[in-house]
């Protein structure tokens, strides 16, 4: 095989001879070259940044390609790495966020946003025919029920 897992970095389950999973680490790497994303919890709020690096100096930056979205009025994501499963990971947000409000008739709680987001992308690693999500995302919300940001 051509490929630098030799035939080991076709699943996320699969294990070479000296234990590692090639696709975890392709994810991981993605992530790393993908550039910084930074959150800072103020008194009256939280601020998202993310870095956007150029891949060449000759390129112009344009604005497609956002790191930042909305997830419902109170909560937002930050991603780094692949923006298109960036994009996986807010859609899933987007959809929790919704289902949560119509089931319990309350806007989702921070902490359940990040436990859903985090078990959604956990599955992805686990699973043999699905590949681990090159993303990072960093979560931000306000909690109405106990009035604080996190």
């Amino acid at each position: 095989m051509a490929s630098s897992g030799s035939g080991y970095d076709l699943s996320s389950a699969t294990f070479s001879p000296d234990g590692r999973i090639f696709q975890v680490e392709y994810a991981a790497k993605a992530v790393e070259n993908a550039g910084t994303a930074l959150g800072l919890k103020c008194r009256d709020g939280v601020v998202m940044a993310v870095e956007k690096p150029l891949q060449n100096k000759m390129l112009v930056a344009k604005t497609t390609g956002r790191r930042i979205h909305t997830v419902d009025e109170h909560s937002g994501v930050a991603i780094t790495g692949f923006v298109s499963d960036g994009r996986q990971i807010i859609n899933r947000a987007r959809e929790e966020a919704s289902n949560y409000e119509e089931t319990y008739g309350t806007k989702i709680p921070p902490k359940t946003l990040a436990q859903r987001l985090s078990t959604y992308v956990h599955y992805f690693t686990l699973h043999g025919a699905l590949r681990p999500f090159g993303a990072s995302t960093l979560v931000a919300s306000y909690d109405p029920a106990t009035k604080s940001h996190s």
